[in-house]
This record gives structure tokens, C-alpha cells and sequence, in this order.
């Protein structure tokens, strides 16, 4: 019998290299002189990935299930997700100090903010795959992944309140058929907020504590910011505040874009008993493009990261039954910042896969009537 090899164990690795960006650009623009080079993460992560996507192609391979256990044990992946952070957090002590020795010119720093986020929102990643596991040391690492971003309460709502409400109106992490990325970012940035924040107050009811607490995890997410900011803003000056500000800014863009494009359209039914059916694997996007899978360790495996949500990276499998989208996550993005053709694209997709009748699917209620036109309900008769 032959012995199952995971093909992808060093792949992972490609992973850290996006904490490095900064430190490359930094090395290029030096020896060329060109200043587009410290905006290296945003054009690798939308410009290189998609290629490399089309390049390196699909892979649907999935571990038997008699190694999922062994797999999942195999510490040299989880060693993956936590040498991210000291990475993460040296290129950030690094473009804290560029911003304030005034060495760069605007353009510049404004190149190296981006850059910088690019490495926040692959960091939020990277706290979404610790903070779904059970071991206390991996929460807290993914807290001090989200501090840099000043997102510390995603922890909350997306292990609570997402994967809970996933698929359903009440989500406001999933998005809706003709509701373009714009109109999502604002929609899901203050709902995850404001969710997070009721999720954590009945713990300390049932307690008859107060919610205004340091055990309450959305509190001490954000006070680990405001300790972060702070040491960054005395040792280094008020001038890289708008930078941080910017940073943060784009690293909450990109994990937001990517929840956009994970559930759009995709609704649970609701049964007779008033809930919601239970999450299944058709209520997902999936994406088997390589380069992207081993860029954001497995996220676009997402049916089954619902399905088992504490299973690791390594592990996650394929599901036949789940809708894939047309290329892989760092394709998809550009394809969401022009919705026109975003629509073009996914609304068939979101058409099919409910089998012609788009009033099955999660749609905007303000553009309830005019997809239905757009895409009549078939007739019964």
C-alpha cells in the first residue's frame, strides 16, 4: 500500500515570504532607484498571484482520512502560521522607523503603508487560522496578529457570530447578490463591530458582571492595539500615524473583500421549526487554485473549514458538491473592485448553482425587484 505524502509540506512556506515584502522592496528600490518597489505587496498579491494561479493551476488532492489525525499532529505546519508574527511585526518596527527618519518621499511612504497592510490582512489570515484552534496559546496569538490592524474583535464575531449566521441575512459577513463590494465594506466592517460586541455581553451577564471587563476578549483585542499604537507613536512620533491609519486601513480591506467573496449570494434554507438549515458544503465559494491556497494556508478549502472549523490548514479537503468560483481569491478581488463586471460574472454562477431560481439566493432587499427581473423566477407550471 503506498504511503500518502502530502505535496505541498514545503509549499507553505511560500506563506512567509509576505512579511517579507517590505524588506525586498526596500532592497530593490535601493539598487534600482525605482520607488514603485515599495509597493511591491499589492502588486505581487493582484498582480503576480492571479498569474501564478493560471500558471500553477488547480489542485483538488485531499489527505485520506486515515492521516487526517497524523496530519493535523504534524507541528512543522502549525510552526508555519506562528513564524509569521515576528516577521509580521519586524517589518512593521521597520516602516515605523522609515516613516519617522524622513528618508523616504511621500509617494514613498505612502507605497510602504501599502505594502505594510498587505502583510496586516495576510496577518488577519493568519490570526483566523489560530484563533479557530483550542489551544490558549494559539488564541493569543492570533490576537497579537490582529493588533496591528486594530481588528481585534474579528476573534469574537467570526468564531461566534459567523460561523453561526454564515449564509444568512443576519450575517454581516456574507454578502448579497447586487450588493457591489462598496456597499458591503461599510456594511460589514460596522455590523462585525457591533456583533462582536453583543456576543461577549451575555457571558458576563450570566456572571451578573459587568461587560466592561478585561476577561471580555473584544476589550482586551483592543486595548493590545491601543498598547501597540501607543509604543509606536511615542518611540517613533506622531508624524507615521497617518500611515498606521492607512496600513490598517488596507489590511481590513483585503480580509473584508475576501469574506465578500466567499458566501456571495449563498443562503441557508429555514426549516419548519424557524432555524436555519444546518451549514453544508454548497454554502461556500471554493477555490482550488494552488497558489493562492498555499498563499492564505487552505482558506479557499472553505466548505470544509465550516464544516470542521478547528481542523487545521493542512487537512482541509474538497468537496464536489460545493460552487467554485472562476479563479482563485487574488483574481477574484480585482474581479470585485469593478462590480460591473463582478456581476457579470458570479450572478449566473450564483444562478445555477440554485438550480435557475435566483429568489433561493441571499439577495440585497433594497435590489430584491430588480435582479428578480433581471432573472425571472421559473414557472411552475
Amino acid at each position: 500500500m503506498q504511503t500518502w505524502i502530502d505535496r505541498k509540506r514545503y509549499l507553505w512556506l511560500f506563506g512567509l515570504i509576505v512579511p517579507l515584502f517590505p524588506f525586498m522592496g526596500g532592497a530593490l528600490a535601493t539598487v534600482t532607484g525605482w520607488g514603485v518597489f515599495w509597493y511591491i505587496g499589492p502588486i505581487l498579491i493582484l498582480g503576480l498571484i492571479p498569474i501564478l494561479d493560471l500558471i500553477a493551476g488547480i489542485d483538488r488532492s485531499n489527505p485520506p482520512d486515515d492521516v487526517i489525525a497524523a496530519l493535523e499532529a504534524d507541528k512543522y505546519y502549525r510552526w508555519i502560521t506562528y513564524l509569521y508574527l515576528p516577521l509580521q511585526y519586524a517589518a512593521l518596527l521597520w516602516a515605523c522607523w522609515l516613516w519617522s527618519s524622513g528618508a523616504l518621499s511621500l509617494a514613498d511612504n505612502i507605497g510602504l503603508a501599502l505594502t505594510i497592510g498587505t502583510v496586516a490582512g495576510i496577518g488577519i489570515n493568519t490570526a483566523h487560522e489560530l484563533g479557530h484552534k483550542k489551544e490558549k496559546v494559539e488564541r493569543w496569538l492570533a490576537k497579537i496578529a490582529l493588533a496591528q490592524s486594530f481588528y481585534g474583535h474579528f476573534y469574537i464575531e467570526h468564531n461566534r457570530g459567523h460561523h453561526v449566521r454564515v449564509a444568512t441575512p443576519v450575517d454581516p459577513a456574507s454578502s448579497r447578490v447586487g450588493e457591489s463590494v462598496y456597499a458591503f465594506l461599510p456594511r460589514t466592517v460596522t455590523g462585525s463591530m457591533a456583533s462582536a460586541w453583543r456576543l461577549e455581553q451575555p457571558r458576563f451577564r450570566r456572571r451578573n458582571q459587568s461587560h466592561w471587563n478585561i476577561r471580555n476578549d473584544v476589550l482586551n483585542a483592543w486595548l493590545m492595539s491601543v498598547v501597540l499604537w501607543t509604543v509606536l507613536l511615542v518611540v517613533f512620533g506622531l508624524a507615521i500615524l497617518p500611515y498606521l491609519l492607512l496600513q490598517a486601513a488596507v489590511g481590513i480591506m483585503l480580509l473584508e473583500i475576501v469574506n465578500y467573496l466567499e458566501h456571495y449570494g449563498m443562503l441557508r434554507r429555514k426549516e419548519h421549526t424557524g432555524r436555519w438549515e444546518r451549514v453544508r458544503p454548497s454554502h461556500s465559494w471554493n477555490s482550488n487554485n494552488l497558489a493562492t491556497n498555499v498563499l492564505l494556508y487552505h482558506l479557499q478549502r472553505h466548505s470544509d473549514h465550516h464544516a470542521n472549523p478547528t481542523r487545521r490548514y493542512q487537512a482541509l479537503r474538497d468537496f464536489e458538491e460545493a460552487p467554485v468560483l472562476p479563479t482563485g481569491y487574488a483574481g477574484m478581488i480585482l474581479l470585485a473592485l469593478v462590480p460591473p463586471l463582478w456581476f457579470r460574472v458570479m450572478d449566473p454562477r450564483v444562478l445555477t448553482h440554485f438550480d435557475g431560481d435566483m429568489s433561493r439566493a441571499n439577495i440585497a432587499p433594497r435590489k430584491r425587484d430588480r435582479v428578480l427581473t433581471r432573472y425571472p423566477v421559473p414557472s411552475t407550471t
